[in-house]
């Protein structure tokens, strides 16, 4: 089934709360888990946010280039087998969410935290591509003068752009900001879009 105006790429965000001690059995179920779905076609990646300061929740990002692809991973016997195992890991059921895009940058690190504002998402991705899009032309420039204003010198940057955004500045920023993005106890009635 094709579904109509489909963003470039699809992320299932999934959230696992630990029972106390189960850190190392939970990091080889990982280690099982992100070889299993880079086998399925369409998957772009993994990232996986390691709790900070005590806590117990981890959260998976597995990407994929389509919903039709992701959903053959989430319905896949291999997934489903791993799943058997997970249990006896959590204190609870896993979470998940399927979200289009780059909305999964700001997933927030536990079900109790909102999202962050828009405003503070708009500061955060103006704050990585503007640099972004400024400096890597620059450097192709210099490196590979001939490139410039070219079909080829524009795909160069556009794609050193979403590289260093999606497995660098992001994942690097929205970590370190995270109590900054989603301030721990946050009203759950508070409006997302102030």
């Amino acid at each position: 089934m094709d579904y109509p105006h489909q963003p470039d790429h699809v992320t299932l965000v999934i959230t696992h709360r630990l029972l106390a001690g189960k850190q190392e059995e939970y990091q080889r179920w990982l280690e099982k888990v992100m070889p299993q779905a880079a086998l399925f076609e369409g998957h772009l990646g993994v990232n996986v946010l390691r709790p900070v300061h005590g806590e117990q929740t981890w959260t998976v990002l597995i990407r994929f280039d389509s919903l039709d692809n992701l959903y053959h991973w989430i319905n896949s016997e291999q997934r489903k087998a791993l799943l058997t195992e997970l249990p006896q890991l959590l204190c609870g059921p896993e979470h998940i969410e399927v979200r289009p895009g780059a909305a999964f940058w700001f997933t927030p690190p536990t079900a109790e935290r909102h999202p962050p504002k828009k405003w503070k998402q708009f500061l955060l991705t103006l704050a990585v591509i503007f640099p972004s899009t400024n400096l890597v032309p620059w450097f192709w420039h210099q490196l590979l003068p001939a490139a410039t204003g070219t079909l080829w010198g524009h795909f160069l940057n556009d794609a050193c752009v979403v590289a260093l955004v999606v497995y660098i500045w992001m994942p690097a920023l929205t970590t370190l900001l995270k109590n900054w993005l989603a301030p721990r106890g946050s009203k759950a009635l508070e409006s997302n879009d102030e």
